[in-house]
């Protein structure tokens, strides 16, 4: 196996959430994005994050020094996949896999694509979480090896992107258009952020936007959550949603509904 690390801050086993089957996730370190609804603020820098010892749940990938912890953790390809192995009969049993998220795994391409080879050679089922705004040539590399995308969509209006995560959104919309046309399944993910994803306009353009495109096989929506809160504290960093409340059940119903009638398969969580 190459001699090639990367940076990752965890590794969830038996996730149910991200991709079919039971699934070993593997969250990469870094991120282009800066969402203001981010509830893994400890993924967003390449860099190890540190926070004061006892306060990171990030259990498997934390080193300690002098009472703090630091988040995460560079790693060779060889020990990474040591861990995903692991579950193989899970994943044999489940029609399961691996998902390779962040952060943004595209952020360290080299690392994503070798991770990807070696799970194909074992044929496992694999999953890329992203959130589009990444190199086409890169993601080119990736979709031989790819069988499933879940890909975030957040606002079709390029400034309201800029304003909220802190990039455009064309060439996100080209990526998507260039993977519809590929051979890979697509789950498309869009969190539900009250006044600010969520408006009648937005999700009508979204729902007009993916209905041009190939291979979608289902849409999830994420409603907004404040399981992050506590990490912006502890990271020292401004949580600009830390007052607005989640959506209410019964407007995430209606969202999917929506979804529904417009020939999607939808689903809340996910």
């Amino acid at each position: 196996m190459k001699n090639i690390t990367g940076t990752i801050f965890d590794i969830k086993k038996y996730s149910i959430h991200d991709g079919p089957g039971i699934r070993t996730t593997v969250f990469f370190k870094g991120c282009p994005l800066r969402c203001w609804w981010c509830q893994n603020p400890e993924s967003q820098h390449m860099e190890p994050d540190i926070v004061p010892a006892g306060k990171s749940k990030r259990k498997f990938h934390v080193q300690y020094k002098k009472g703090e912890e630091l988040i995460g953790l560079e790693m060779r390809a060889e020990e990474v996949m040591a861990e995903v192995r692991k579950d193989i009969i899970f994943y044999d049993e489940s029609a399961g896999g691996v998902t390779f998220s962040g952060g943004e795994p595209l952020f360290q391409p080299d690392f994503l694509q070798l991770l990807l080879y070696e799970s194909k050679k074992e044929d496992m089922h694999t999953a890329v979480d992203t959130c589009g705004y990444v190199s086409r040539k890169d993601l080119e590399k990736i979709v031989p090896l790819t069988d499933l995308f879940l890909f975030d969509l957040k606002l079709m209006d390029d400034q309201e992107h800029k304003k909220y995560t802190g990039v455009p959104f064309q060439s996100i919309k080209e990526n998507l258009i260039f993977l519809s046309k590929q051979n890979c399944a697509i789950n498309i993910r869009i969190p539900i952020i009250p006044d600010i994803t969520d408006t009648t306009i937005n999700l009508q353009q979204i729902k007009q936007f993916i209905a041009s495109c190939e291979n979608i096989t289902k849409v999830s929506l994420l409603p907004l959550n404040h399981l992050g809160d506590k990490k912006y504290d502890d990271l020292g960093r401004k949580n600009t949603l830390k007052n607005t409340l989640p959506p209410s059940d019964e407007r995430m119903e209606e969202i999917q509904q929506q979804f529904q009638v417009s020939g999607f398969e939808t689903e809340i969580g996910g």
